[in-house]
Order: structure tokens, then C-alpha cells, then sequence
């Protein structure tokens, strides 16, 4: 699509430049996303969960490319010549504000026509890290302010709510039928079977979560506290909503007594991330571990192809290391 622009930006004439500079194969993958001249609607999107709303939302009439590859840590992103040249010449982008610095303001900067923020189309909150103890002592805390900040921040993880997930895709479809009139009429059905499909998953985290013999689990990073909220569990994180920040002693200790006085069997870590403190922990605590994905990208070690594949998963994970009845 993309025929409002006929002049090349210098963002574009950057990334030719950069591959005339480089090898072919380096440069072909980034060069057709940087192009952005297609039949259809090019859409340029943040990470897995945002991508995946703009495929199943614009079926055979999209084109969409991903900013974030298979097995990278989307909070981390540093974006490159060409995928800032991809935004540039797209029709649309969607990301979700608050996650990945570095896309937000390559997106502000760009002159791209519709800009989609996932995080206007639902209402984020300031969920915490866990149930809200404090986490140790002033000592414990001394020169951790970049901590405290995470603690204390609008958690950006409302994929894994299926029913926010549902106020998002809603808000996307409307986008999509404005920006592209040609196919509203797709868009609007897409829109409606993909919120369906999200209805009928919170049926099921609803009745499967319903009855379990402890409420409270424990993971590598706070990325649940929107998926324990809806379901009426406790989610107590070793780590705040950056994936790699490194918890205080007394968050650890507090972690192994806690464990102890709810009942905790499990401690779930992650696929995009190390595992290694999670894995410290359980053994400490005498636990077991599982996964639990937040479902930040898909890849081999994904169990599921797709968003719901893995919530599924998800759902027997979180099953049994609750005792559900």
C-alpha cells in the first residue's frame, strides 16, 4: 500500500546506503521491511503480542513486520538504521508504550500517518511487584532507586489479560478500518472473532482458577500482575518488571518464608530470560519450577505456535502449581 509518500526519507536513504556498504544478505530482510511499498497494508509492529493482533486482526490485507526478532528480550530493543527506516515508510505502527524505549521514540519522531498505542486502548495500572510488603529494609534498599522506580511503575504487561487483551484488539480493529477503509467491513469481522476467541479464554482462566487449593505463585518477573488480578490470585515476583534486575537478600529470604506459610510449590521462570535465579531460589526453598511465558516472543522453546497455544499452557502450568480442584 503505502502510496501517500513518494519522496524517500533520510532514514530510508540511510539504510540503502548502510547496505550498499554491506553484504547483500545481510541487508535484504531490512531493506524489504524498510521499502514499506506493498499492495497491502504495512504494518510495522512492536513485539510478538502486538504483531499478532495486527495478523489476526488484518488477515490477507496486511503486511506486518516485527520490530522485535523470535528470541530477543523486548524490553532491551535497540532499534537499527533500517527498522527505524521501517516505521518511517509504513502505513501503520503499533506498539505499546512503556516497554521499549527506544520504539517509542522512534515512533514519536516518525512520520508515519497512524499511530497505534496499545497502552491508550485499555488502562494500565500500578499493580507493584507482588502483594505490596515491603521488601526489606532501608538498608536492603540502599542505592536501589532504579528498583523502587519498577516497583512503582504502570505495568505494561496487559497482553496477558485476556480481557484487556480483548479492549486493545478492539481498539486496533478501529484503527485498521479508519487507516484502510478498502477493507473495514474484514477488519470489523476479524476484530469481532478474535475478541470471541479472547472471551472464551477468559472463560476458561476463569473456571480453571476458580477453585486451587493455594492462591499465591511465584515468578522470575512481574509480568502476571494483570492475569492474577482478573483471576483473583497473588502473584509475588523475585525481580520487578525489568526481567533482569537482580533482587535484594531480603527478597529472597522473604520469598523461601512465604513460600512455606501459603503453600507455594512452584517457582516459574521464564524462556527469554535466565533462569538461573529462579532456579537458585527453588532449590533453597525446596520447590519445584515450571514455566510460566509472558509470552513476550514466540520460539522453539515456546510451548504453542501462537498466543493462545501458550496461554493454554500457561493455564495448566498455573493449574497445577496452585492445586486446582
Amino acid at each position: 500500500m503505502n502510496v501517500r509518500r513518494h519522496h524517500i526519507t533520510g532514514l530510508a536513504v540511510a539504510a540503502a546506503t548502510a547496505c550498499a556498504l554491506g553484504s547483500l544478505s545481510a541487508c535484504s530482510s531490512d531493506s524489504a521491511a524498510a521499502g514499506g511499498n506493498s499492495e497491502k497494508f504495512d504494518v510495522v509492529a512492536s513485539f510478538y503480542p502486538m504483531a499478532f493482533l495486527a495478523e489476526r486482526i488484518g488477515g490477507d490485507h496486511v503486511k506486518v513486520t516485527s520490530l522485535t526478532e523470535p528470541g530477543q528480550e523486548p524490553h532491551d530493543l535497540e532499534l537499527s538504521t533500517q527498522q527505524r527506516a521501517a516505521i518511517e515508510e509504513s502505513d501503520a505502527a503499533l506498539f505499546l508504550k512503556g516497554l521499549q524505549p527506544s520504539v517509542d521514540q522512534a515512533v514519536t519522531q516518525a512520520e508515519v500517518r497512524t499511530k497505534i498505542d496499545a497502552a491508550t486502548l485499555t488502562k494500565l495500572e500500578d499493580l507493584g511487584t507482588g502483594d505490596g510488603h515491603d521488601h526489606g529494609g532501608e538498608e536492603e534498599h540502599a542505592g536501589e532507586e532504579h528498583a523502587e522506580e519498577d516497583e512503582h511503575a504502570l505495568d505494561p504487561h496487559v497482553w496477558l489479560d485476556p480481557v484487556k487483551y480483548a479492549e486493545i484488539a478492539r481498539g486496533v480493529g478501529k484503527a485498521f478500518e479508519k487507516a484502510d477503509p478498502d477493507h473495514a467491513a474484514d477488519y470489523k469481522k476479524n476484530t469481532e472473532a478474535l475478541v470471541a476467541k479472547l472471551d472464551g479464554l477468559d472463560t476458561r482462566f476463569r473456571d480453571g482458577l476458580k477453585n486451587t487449593r493455594t492462591k499465591v505463585f511465584f515468578t522470575n518477573h512481574a509480568a502476571f500482575g494483570y492475569l492474577a488480578h482478573r483471576y483473583g490470585l497473588t502473584q509475588e515476583a523475585i525481580s520487578g518488571l525489568d526481567p533482569e534486575s537482580e533482587p535484594s537478600a531480603a527478597r529472597v529470604r522473604e520469598l523461601q518464608q512465604e513460600a512455606k506459610a501459603d503453600g507455594v510449590t512452584t517457582v516459574f521462570y521464564e524462556t527469554l530470560v535466565s533462569d538461573k535465579t529462579a532456579k537458585t531460589l527453588a532449590r533453597d526453598a525446596g520447590l519445584k519450577t515450571d514455566v510460566l511465558d509472558p509470552l513476550e516472543g514466540i520460539t522453539g522453546k515456546s510451548r504453542g505456535e501462537d498466543y493462545f497455544q501458550v496461554m493454554e499452557a500457561n493455564l495448566k502450568a498455573l493449574r497445577t502449581a496452585l492445586g486446582a480442584k
